[in-house]
């Protein structure tokens, strides 16, 4: 992993000169006066300070950056984090954030080291734009009172909105002011501007000098901003203990799980962005000692931002040094216009919130899913955004998870059975011995069976036709669970009870890698849940049900067709054909065409037309040939005439002693 880390570090300063390093200058001065108001808004709405904001911002950029897994990814404090630590300030205090920012730090670095990056394909993306608009709310929630100027009482949101009731709602004018005004400059500054100087830092310019202009005093601001990156509020070695880790284990998870999904979820859609690769794993180590380094200083947990990134793209970057220059003018910032910023209204840092509340909201996507009128999706995200707003976000990504999960297996249990009947008169027949299938059919069965499906699967066929012989079609079952190979088991064991012969031409069933015969009254004997090895293969291996390989005494070969040559002209043919040996492994060519026969179907729009366009008997040519798994195979050929000059898909039906093999797509 490490010497990976380091070659892409060689591969991304290849040829790095002065005109790339003044592009990575400029792009980081770019990303510094976008993430400076946000990390100032965001430190204050956390419940630390926007001193916190900063110091979070200053070295996650530069630790995080360094290592990496992409040389685009910026970091620091976010809103999402911040809706986060705002309830665990309440209550746990400030000592709780850097306990949790610091073991959430080891989570994650644990989490790369073990190559778990992958695990974020497993959250569906309608449950992530369900806890990502939940945070907005939440984000939006947290910032009432400083941008109306009142008073609320609770820990939580909910709490906090519901003691309006009983304190009242009374906004200061002067306050609203001022938030109004940073508000309606965000939503008015253009685009194109804004990809130079963000609307966010012109409007805390405007408003701030507004505040001084009209000589409003009753706004509450910002406040001294130490000019050192070693604050006084930081997490003391003294501090750690285990009973503070057994009652943080919730805000841990909390803080780890949404560290995670938002850094993969950035590097993810930056990476589509650059075309530049993103490793997933390094990205979790780099968030990982950042946010373990953090909390000695005083920052907040940080996680890869969007917002800062797609500015760094966008604005020319080359290098990960694009993160690192964009600390350097932070940390300037923090030297030279400390005494400016401390008399920052909050007001005007809620109103920066209150649009970026407003923009975290997955709006495409949304619009998408409600429009096209997905359900599942619609009710995913409903789910997942109130239990974030209710709950919090391990939960809410839980739930999400786990409600996706029974969507998933709902839809996954509808499996469908059909019925054919077998037309006598297009079996054949061998001299001196009677018809084999005088009453025969074909159950054709189609999608997953796994426990979610056995009731259905029982259920359908109950009502099978009674014919003498039937062949059971499972070509359509890509997979199948120990509840699925159990019921297939139960249900050949009910028809043979019923004087039934059953032939299943394309199914293989073993356990543990050894083949089972489903008459055996203790084929499942010592199975339990926890068996992974039950496996259904389809098309590789004809598994003979009835133990004996024959039909009425008349040996069944299993055939495997390799490749068909053919057009809808008239034409031969040829097709390569192996049999599978006992042993289930090895192969022998087949070397005789002996009752070998074959017809020419159509199928149109997915179905076959029931008609047959040709038929007639292979011929063996005498020699071998190899297939493409490096297996010796018969050669085999036969020539049909001119078919019928209409669209379709023509397929080859092999027949051996009147029993269908195999249909090979032609």
């Amino acid at each position: 992993m490490f010497s990976a880390f380091f070659r892409d570090l060689r591969t991304e300063f290849a040829g790095y000169n002065a005109d790339k390093l003044l592009k990575d200058v400029m792009a980081g001065l770019t990303v510094c006066a976008v993430a400076l108001p946000l990390a100032l808004a965001f430190g204050v709405s956390s419940g630390a300070s926007a001193a916190a904001g900063l110091v979070t911002a200053i070295l996650a950029g530069v630790v995080i950056a360094i290592l990496g897994g992409a040389s685009y990814q910026v970091s620091g404090p976010t809103g999402a984090m911040s809706a986060v630590l705002i309830g665990i300030v309440a209550q746990y205090g400030l000592q709780g954030v850097f306990f949790a920012c610091f073991a959430a730090g080891v989570l994650l670095l644990a989490a790369g080291l073990l190559k778990l990056g992958r695990l974020i394909g497993f959250i569906p993306m309608p449950v992530i734009m369900g806890f990502t608009s939940g945070i907005a709310i939440i984000v939006a929630l947290g910032q009432v009172d400083n941008f109306f100027g009142t008073v609320s009482e609770g820990s939580s949101n909910l709490e906090k909105l519901t003691s309006y009731a009983r304190l009242g709602f009374h906004p200061n004018l002067q306050t609203v002011l001022i938030g109004a005004l940073v508000v309606a400059v965000m939503l008015v500054w253009p685009k194109k501007w804004g990809a130079k100087v963000p609307g966010s830092l012109i409007g805390i310019i405007a408003a701030t000098a507004l505040a001084a202009a009209l000589g409003l005093d009753e706004l509450a601001v910002v406040g001294d901003i130490p000019r050192t990156l070693l604050l006084s509020d930081r997490l003391h070695l003294g501090s750690l203990s285990l009973d503070m880790l057994s009652d943080l284990i919730s805000p841990v998870v909390t803080i780890a799980a949404l560290g995670m999904i938002e850094s993969l979820l950035c590097g993810a859609s930056a990476a589509r962005m650059k075309s530049e690769p993103f490793h997933a794993d390094q990205e979790l180590i780099a968030q990982g000692v950042g946010n373990i380094l953090l909390p000695f200083f005083g920052g907040v947990p940080a996680t890869a931002a969007i917002a800062r990134t797609s500015v760094a793209i966008k604005s020319g970057q080359q290098t990960r040094l694009t993160s690192v220059f964009h600390s350097v003018f932070l940390l300037a910032s923090m030297f030279l216009l400390g005494g400016v910023m401390a008399r920052l209204p909050l007001s005007a840092l809620a109103g920066v919130l209150m649009v970026t509340a407003w923009r975290m909201n997955d709006w495409a996507g949304i619009r998408y899913i409600f429009v096209h009128r997905f359900k599942s999706a619609i009710s995913q995200f409903l789910v997942t955004m109130l239990a974030t707003v209710v709950f919090d976000l391990t939960v809410a990504i839980i739930l999400g998870v786990i409600y996706s999960a029974i969507l998933y297996v709902a839809r996954s249990s509808r499996i469908h059975v059909a019925f054919s009947t077998i037309d006598g008169n297009r079996l054949r027949y061998d001299v001196g011995k009677s018809p084999i299938l005088d009453s025969a059919g074909v159950v054709y069965v189609t999608g997953s069976l796994f426990f979610g499906a056995v009731d259905e699967f029982n259920h359908r066929l109950q009502d099978i036709p009674e014919e003498d012989h039937l062949i059971l079609s499972l070509r359509g079952m890509p997979s199948v669970d120990v509840s699925g190979a159990q019921a297939v088991l139960e249900l050949c064991q009910r028809l043979l009870a019923k004087g039934h012969t059953i032939r299943d031409l394309d199914l293989t069933i073993s356990i543990q890698g050894k083949p089972i015969d489903p008459n055996s009254n203790n084929a499942l004997e010592g199975l339990t849940k926890g068996d992974a090895q039950v496996v259904v293969k389809v098309g590789d291996t004809n598994y003979v049900l009835d133990g004996d390989g024959k039909i009425d005494g008349v040996e069944l070969k299993t055939i495997q067709i390799e490749a068909t040559y053919t057009t809808k002209t008239a034409t031969n043919f040829v097709v390569l054909i192996k049999v599978r040996n006992e042993d289930g492994r090895s192969t022998t060519p087949l070397k005789s065409a002996d009752g070998l026969t074959y017809e020419i179907l159509r199928k149109v729009n997915g179905s076959f037309d029931g008609k047959v366009y040709a038929t007639g008997s292979l011929t063996y040519t005498g020699r071998t040939a190899t297939d493409k798994f490096g297996d010796e195979c018969g050669v085999f050929t036969a020539s049909y005439g001119p078919l019928s000059n209409i669209g379709g898909t023509y397929f080859i039906q092999m027949y051996e002693y009147g029993v269908a093999l195999k249909t090979e797509n032609s």
